[in-house]
C-alpha cells in the first residue's frame, strides 16, 4: 500500500469521476428514469466531455459506446498519473496499461453494483418504498440484477436470498481480478 498523500488524493479524485462516468453507463443500460435529479446532475458532470465523443463513436445498440471509451478513457488517465508520481514508468511494458485500464474500469463497476445492492438492502429494511430520488434510482439499477437472479433462486416465504449472492458473485469476481491483476 503506497501511503503518498498526493497518490491517494489523485486517486480518489479520479476514481470518483470514474463512479459518475459509470453510473452514467448503468443508468443508460438499465432506462433509469433520466428526469431524476441525480440523473440529471450526472448528465451535466459528464455531457462537456461525453457528447463531442458521441460524435465520433456511434452506439452498439443500447451500449453507449462513447461512454465506455470515455470511462476507459479516465482509468487509463488515472493509471498514468498514478504511474507517473511513482516514477515507475520507465519500468512498466506498454501492454500493462492497457490491462490494467480495462480490468480497472470492470472492477470499479463491480464496486458500483456492490454499492447499489448494498444501499438496496439497507433501504428494503428501513425505508422499503421509498420515493426519494436515490433510492429510486438504486432500485432501477439493482432490479435487472435481482430479476436475473431470481431466475436462478426464488425467494423462500418471503426472504430474499438473492442479495447474498449477488455480494457473493460480486465479491470472488474481484478477488479473482485482484489476485491475477494489480488494480490500480
Amino acid at each position: 500500500m503506497n501511503s503518498d498523500p498526493l497518490i491517494f488524493l489523485f486517486k480518489t479524485i479520479a476514481n470518483l469521476y470514474l463512479f459518475i462516468v459509470l453510473l452514467r453507463l448503468v443508468l443508460q443500460l438499465t432506462r433509469a428514469d433520466f428526469y431524476n435529479p441525480i440523473s440529471q446532475g450526472i448528465v451535466r458532470a459528464t455531457s462537456p466531455i461525453l457528447l463531442p465523443l458521441r460524435k465520433v463513436i456511434p452506439s452498439i445498440g443500447r451500449v453507449d459506446m462513447a461512454c465506455v471509451v470515455f470511462a476507459l478513457l479516465v482509468q487509463f488517465l488515472t493509471v498514468l498519473g498514478i504511474v507517473f508520481f511513482q516514477g515507475t514508468a520507465s519500468l512498466t511494458p506498454a501492454s500493462l496499461y492497457v490491462v490494467w485500464t480495462v480490468v480497472g474500469v470492470l472492477y470499479h463497476l463491480l464496486d458500483l453494483y456492490f454499492w447499489a445492492l448494498l444501499i438496496s438492502v439497507i433501504l428494503s429494511w428501513v425505508a422499503p418504498g421509498a420515493s426519494h430520488p436515490g433510492a429510486m434510482l438504486v432500485a432501477q439499477i439493482t432490479e435487472p440484477l435481482y430479476r436475473m437472479c431470481h431466475r436462478v433462486i426464488p425467494t423462500l416465504g418471503g426472504l430474499d436470498l438473492s442479495p447474498i449472492f449477488l455480494f457473493l458473485a460480486i465479491s470472488v469476481i474481484q478477488q479473482l481480478l485482484r489476485a491475477n491483476f494489480s488494480i490500480v
